[in-house]
C-alpha cells in the first residue's frame, strides 16, 4: 500500500472513532503540516467543522465550545508556533476543568532538531497543563496500528471528559506527501467493530451508605450552618442543593456562577448580597458560623473569601465531585470526593427536618435589607457599571446565556446580579482568571448557547480583538456590552491607587482608542449608549437582531469607585437600622 493510502487509513481510523466517542465539534486553524487531519475531517459527516485562522483565538473558541457544550471539543492546527498558542487556552481549560482533545502535527521524528522550518519540541509541549499527552507512530497501514489508532483516540476524549474534566495532547508526526486519498466513499467504514472501537464507561463519583450516614449526623448536630456554592456545572445541582439547604434550613451563599442566582428553583436560601454585608467588622462576628459545606470552585468575592479564612473554627466540609483539592487557604476539615448533586441528594435523604435558627433568619433579613440598599444604584442618572449589572435581570430574555468578563465586571455581576427566577446561565473564565481569550470563548459559547451575551471592559475587549472574527466567519449571533472606562478600572479598587505618580502610567493604561471601526471591519453592528433609556432600547431591540453587535456605555473610573464607595455607605446605615430594630 503507498504512503497515502496508508496515511489516509489510518488518520480516518482516528477520524471516525471521534465520532464513535461523541465528538461532534473540530476547530480547525489552517496549515500544511496538518493537511491530512484537517482534509479527513472535512470529509466526515458527523463533524461540525470551525474554521479559525488565529489559532491562539481558535483555542479560545474550542473552549467555549466544550464550556457551554459540556463536553469535548477537538482542536487542530500544525506544527511549530501554531501549537505554542494554544498554550493560555490549555492552561485555563485544565484549571477549570474544561474537555478539549488538542491535536498538533509534527514533523516527523528526522527533520527534528536538525534545523527544519516550522519545528519546535512538540513532546510534552503543554506540560502538567494536560491531563494526558500521546506522541502518535507514524502512519502505517496495519491491523495492530489502525487498533492502535482507535484506541488512543477512544481513551483521549474519555480522559478529557473523565472528572475533573479537562485538556489532552496528542501529537502527529507526519511525512510528506500530506495530501490524503478521498476518492473512496468507504474510507470511514471500519473492518471490525463498526460502532466504536472500545467504549469507557466513565465512573460517577460517590460514597459508602456509612460515610452519607456520617455526614449527615455531622451536618446535622450544626447550629449555625451555610452553605457556599462557587462555579459549577452540574444542570440537576440547583435543585438538589436548594432542596438540601431546605431540610437543613441553611442560607447559601451563591456565587454568580453557580447558576443558583437564576432559575426556577426555590430561591428562600439564596444570598446573593454578601459581598456587601460582609465588608463589616461587626456583622462577620454576629454571623459567625460552626459549620461551612462547600461546593464548586473557589468564590469570586474577597469579602466571603475573607469571611471563610476568619473561620478557621468552623468545620469546613469541601465537596468535589471533580477530586481536586479547591481549597487554597487550607480551611478544610473535611475533604469529600463525591458527585455535588449525588452528596446533597443521599446526604439530604439521611437529615430529618430542622427548624429555622435564628442565625439563619438573620442570613435572611441581613439579605433583604442590603438588597434594598443596594437599589438606589437604579438611582443613578448617568451611565453606571453597577447599575448596568442591577438591570440585566430584568432586560435578558429567557433562557440567555450570559459571559462575563474577569476584572470588574465578574466583581459587579457578584454585587448587582441578584436572584431572579428567568433561566439566565451564567459563564466566564475563573480558571486561571485572565482576560485574554475572553471573546473567542463566548464566541465558542454561542455556537451552542444562544442567545448569547457578553459583558466586557475595553482592556479585555481589546486584547482579543482578533477573537471577533469568528462571528464573521462562522454567522454567529453575540451582543457584546462592551463597558468603556478607557483603562483598568479594577485597579482603582486596589492598593496601587492610593500611589497616583505613576498610577495612569502603569495601572490605569487608558487606550483613547475607537472600537467602532473595528467592529465594522469584522462586519459588526456598533452603537454607543447616550443615556438610560437608550441603552434599555437598544437590548430590547437587539433581541431580534443578528450577527454581531456591540453596545459600547461609556463610564469614569473615578466615578465608578465614588459610587461603589458611597453604595457601601448605604448598605452600612440599611444595617444600623435592621440593628436598631433588632
Amino acid at each position: 500500500m503507498s504512503h497515502q493510502l496508508a496515511l489516509t487509513t489510518y488518520i480516518a481510523a482516528f477520524v471516525s472513532e471521534l465520532v464513535s466517542s461523541g465528538v461532534e465539534d473540530v476547530v480547525i486553524s489552517p496549515g500544511s503540516r496538518s493537511t491530512p487531519i484537517a482534509m479527513v475531517m472535512a470529509e466526515h459527516p458527523g463533524l461540525r467543522i470551525h474554521i479559525h485562522v488565529d489559532e491562539r483565538s481558535a483555542a479560545f473558541f474550542a473552549l467555549g465550545i466544550a464550556k457551554a457544550a459540556q463536553k469535548p471539543t477537538v482542536l487542530l492546527c500544525t506544527s511549530g508556533t501554531a501549537a505554542a498558542n494554544y498554550y493560555p487556552a490549555i492552561t485555563e481549560a485544565k484549571i477549570s476543568r474544561v474537555p478539549l482533545v488538542v491535536l498538533t502535527a509534527d514533523r516527523p521524528h528526522e527533520l527534528r532538531d536538525v534545523g527544519a522550518p516550522q519545528t519546535i519540541d512538540q513532546i510534552h509541549l503543554y506540560g502538567q497543563h494536560v491531563k494526558w499527552f500521546v506522541e502518535m507512530a507514524p502512519p502505517e497501514h496495519s491491523e495492530e496500528l489502525i487498533r492502535y489508532a482507535r484506541t488512543v483516540c477512544a481513551r483521549a476524549v474519555a480522559t478529557a471528559a473523565q472528572v475533573p474534566a479537562g485538556p489532552v495532547h496528542i501529537n502527529f508526526p507526519l511525512r510528506e506527501p500530506l495530501i490524503p486519498v478521498l476518492e473512496n466513499d468507504q474510507v470511514f467504514i471500519q473492518a471490525e467493530r463498526t460502532s466504536g472501537y472500545v467504549k469507557i464507561n466513565l465512573p460517577t463519583i460517590s460514597l459508602k451508605e456509612a460515610e452519607f450516614n456520617h455526614y449527615a449526623e455531622l451536618i446535622q448536630t450544626a447550629q449555625k450552618g451555610i452553605i457556599v456554592c462557587g462555579q459549577i456545572e452540574d444542570g440537576d445541582f440547583s435543585s438538589a442543593v436548594t432542596a438540601f439547604a431546605e431540610k437543613l434550613q441553611f442560607p447559601i451563599l451563591a456565587d454568580p456562577l453557580s447558576q443558583l442566582r437564576s432559575g426556577e428553583h426555590s430561591g428562600k436560601w439564596i444570598i446573593d448580597t454578601y459581598d456587601a454585608f460582609l465588608r463589616f467588622d461587626e456583622i462577620k462576628q454576629r454571623l459567625k458560623p460552626d459549620l461551612i459545606i462547600r461546593f464548586g470552585s473557589m468564590p469570586v468575592s474577597k469579602a466571603l473569601s475573607f469571611f471563610l479564612k476568619e473561620n478557621r473554627s468552623a468545620q469546613q466540609i469541601v465537596v468535589d465531585g471533580g477530586v481536586g483539592w479547591r481549597d487554597p487557604s487550607m480551611l478544610s476539615t473535611e475533604m469529600v470526593y463525591c458527585q455535588e448533586t449525588i452528596f446533597c441528594q443521599e446526604t439530604g435523604r439521611r437529615l430529618s427536618v430542622t427548624s429555622v435558627s435564628q442565625y439563619a433568619k438573620e442570613w435572611q433579613q441581613l439579605n433583604a435589607h442590603t438588597k434594598q440598599a443596594l437599589a438606589a444604584i437604579n438611582e443613578t442618572k448617568e451611565l453606571s457599571e453597577g447599575k448596568l449589572f442591577y438591570q440585566l435581570a430584568e432586560l435578558l430574555p429567557e433562557d440567555a446565556a450570559l459571559f462575563v468578563g474577569n476584572s470588574m465586571p465578574i466583581r459587579d455581576l457578584d454585587s448587582f446580579f441578584h436572584y431572579n427566577q428567568k433561566r439566565i446561565k451564567v459563564m466566564g473564565n475563573r480558571g486561571a482568571n485572565g482576560i485574554d481569550g475572553t471573546i473567542s470563548t463566548a464566541l465558542g459559547a454561542a455556537v451552542i448557547s444562544q442567545p448569547l451575551y457578553l459583558i466586557v471592559g475595553d482592556l479585555t475587549f481589546f486584547h482579543d480583538l482578533n477573537g471577533l472574527i469568528a462571528a464573521k466567519m462562522q454567522q454567529l449571533n453575540i451582543t457584546i456590552l462592551l463597558i468603556n472606562n478607557n483603562g483598568g478600572g479594577i485597579f482603582s479598587f486596589l492598593p496601587q491607587s492610593n500611589h497616583p505618580k505613576h498610577f495612569e502610567l502603569l495601572f490605569g493604561t487608558p487606550l483613547d482608542l475607537d472600537f467602532s471601526q473595528a467592529v465594522q471591519m469584522y462586519g459588526g453592528e456598533f452603537t454607543s449608549i447616550t443615556d438610560w433609556e437608550h441603552f434599555r432600547t437598544a437590548v430590547m431591540q437587539d433581541r431580534e437582531k443578528k450577527g454581531l453587535r456591540v453596545l459600547q456605555i461609556v463610564t469614569d473610573r473615578n466615578e465608578n469607585v465614588k459610587e461603589h464607595r458611597e453604595l457601601w455607605n448605604v448598605v452600612s446605615q440599611e444595617i444600623n437600622e435592621w440593628k436598631n430594630l433588632d
